[in-house]
C-alpha cells in the first residue's frame, strides 16, 4: 500500500494528468481554429474514410448491442413492476437516452478506433511519414488529425442516436410480443415524454465524447517515442484514458444536468 500511494507514483501520475490537460486542449484549440483545412479535397477524403471506418462500419456491433440492450431493460421493467406502457416509456427514455445510449456506444467506438488511430498515428511518426509529409509541405495536422477528431466526432453523435432509436424500438417491440403492451401507444409515449433539454442533454454528452475519444487517440498517438513497442503501447494508453475520462464525464455531466 505505501508504495503504492508513494509520493514518487502520486507525483508522476499527477504531472501525467497534467500533461494529458495540456494537449488535450491544445489539440481543441486547434481543431476549433483549422476547421477550415476540411474544405480541401485531401482532407475531405480523409474524413469521410473515418467516418465510414469509426461510424458505418461499427453498425454492425452497434446494431446487436442495442437491440440486447433494449430487450433486457424492456424485460426487467416488466418483471419488476408488471406490464405498464407509460412506466415503461419512461424508464427506457431516462435509462437508454441519458445513460446507456452515449455511454456504450462512446465504449464500442473507443474499443474499435480509438487504439486504431492511436496505433496509426504513432506508427506514421514512428517511420518517419509525419516528417515526410512537413518536406511536401502538408501540414500533418491539417491532413491527419483535423479530420480524424472532426470524423470520429460526428460518428459518435450519429452512432448514439442510432443506438438510442434501435434500442427503444427493439425493447419495446419485444415486450410488445411477449407481453401485449400496444407498440404504437409505448412508442408514442416515448415520444411525448422526450423534451427539448433531454434532446439537448443527451446531445452535448455525445458531442464531449466524441471529442474526449478523437482528441485523446489522436494525442497518445502523436506523443508516441521512436521505440518499437510504443505503437501497442499508445493504442493501450489512448484506451485506457478515454474509458476513465469518459466514465468521468458521464457522472460529472449527469449529475450536473439531472439532478
Amino acid at each position: 500500500m505505501a508504495g503504492f500511494l508513494s509520493p514518487e507514483r502520486t507525483g508522476r501520475s499527477v504531472l501525467g494528468i497534467a500533461w494529458y490537460a495540456q494537449g488535450f486542449f491544445a489539440l481543441l484549440r486547434y481543431l476549433a481554429t483549422h476547421l477550415s483545412a476540411l474544405t480541401v479535397r485531401p482532407t475531405r477524403l480523409v474524413l469521410f474514410k473515418q467516418i465510414y471506418f469509426t461510424g458505418i462500419e461499427a453498425l454492425g456491433a452497434v446494431s446487436i448491442i442495442a437491440v440486447l440492450t433494449g430487450i433486457v431493460i424492456t424485460t426487467q421493467i416488466t418483471s419488476l413492476v408488471g406490464v405498464n406502457a407509460t412506466l415503461t416509456a419512461k424508464i427506457m427514455l431516462w435509462v437508454v437516452v441519458r445513460e446507456l445510449g452515449p455511454l456504450l456506444t462512446a465504449i464500442v467506438i473507443i474499443a474499435r478506433s480509438s487504439s486504431a488511430a492511436a496505433s496509426e498515428l504513432a506508427g506514421m511518426k514512428i517511420r518517419g511519414e509525419l516528417d515526410s509529409l512537413r518536406q511536401m509541405g502538408i501540414e500533418p495536422m491539417d491532413y491527419l488529425i483535423v479530420p480524424r477528431i472532426a470524423g470520429i466526432t460526428l460518428s459518435v453523435m450519429a452512432v448514439t442516436f442510432y443506438f438510442q432509436m434501435l434500442a427503444i424500438i427493439a425493447g419495446i417491440g419485444f415486450t410488445a410480443l411477449t407481453h401485449g403492451i400496444p407498440f404504437a401507444g409505448t412508442l408514442g409515449s416515448v415520444v411525448s415524454l422526450l423534451t427539448l433539454g433531454e434532446v439537448a442533454a443527451s446531445f452535448f454528452k455525445t458531442l464531449v465524447f466524441g471529442l474526449v475519444v478523437s482528441i485523446t487517440s489522436c494525442y497518445y498517438g502523436l506523443r508516441a517515442p521512436a521505440t518499437t513497442t510504443a505503437i501497442p503501447q499508445a493504442a493501450t494508453a489512448a484506451v485506457v484514458r478515454n474509458l476513465l475520462t469518459v466514465f468521468l464525464l458521464d457522472g460529472v455531466i449527469t449529475y450536473a444536468v439531472f439532478l
